[in-house]
């Protein structure tokens, strides 16, 4: 019996990264079914799309700013997997009451993610590390 590949597909939502193509080749070649569309595509189109996870893309620009692209709400009220890679990780925090600030120094490499608060659902069982209250550190890669 054959299964349908488009049963179990990811949704990659793109925020305007460089990458985002690249991203989509390599969920392809991992034999994942996926497609690509404007982080501003229709409410309606990801409801019916019913992905089975979604990825947010890296994009060019800052999070730090009120008039910067968000995420459909959409993506956070279908209780399907996540994954932000960049401004897509950045923006998901923002929006799940995290916050993300500019620095002085632009950096690349590797950071930590400090977790204040346990109760968020997003990092249940998720940690790399402890920081001296208790909660979550989690290693990430900024580029």
């Amino acid at each position: 019996m054959m299964t349908n590949i488009h049963n179990d597909k990811i949704l990659i939502l793109d925020f305007g990264s460089q990458y985002t193509q690249l991203i989509a080749r390599r969920v392809r070649e991992i034999g994942v079914y996926c497609e690509l569309f404007p982080y501003d595509v229709d409410v309606d189109f990801i409801k019916n799309f019913n992905p089975k996870g979604i990825i947010l893309s890296g994009g060019p620009d800052t999070v730090t700013t009120d008039d910067s692209a968000r995420a459909p709400q959409i993506v956070f009220d279908l209780d399907v997997p996540i994954l932000g890679i960049c401004y897509g990780m950045q923006t998901m925090a923002m929006q799940l009451g995290g916050k993300a600030t500019s620095a002085k120094k632009h950096e690349y490499g590797f950071a930590q993610i400090k977790c204040e608060d346990d109760v968020c659902a997003l990092f249940t069982d998720l940690r790399d590390d402890t920081h001296d209250a208790g909660n979550a550190l989690l290693d990430v890669w900024m580029s």
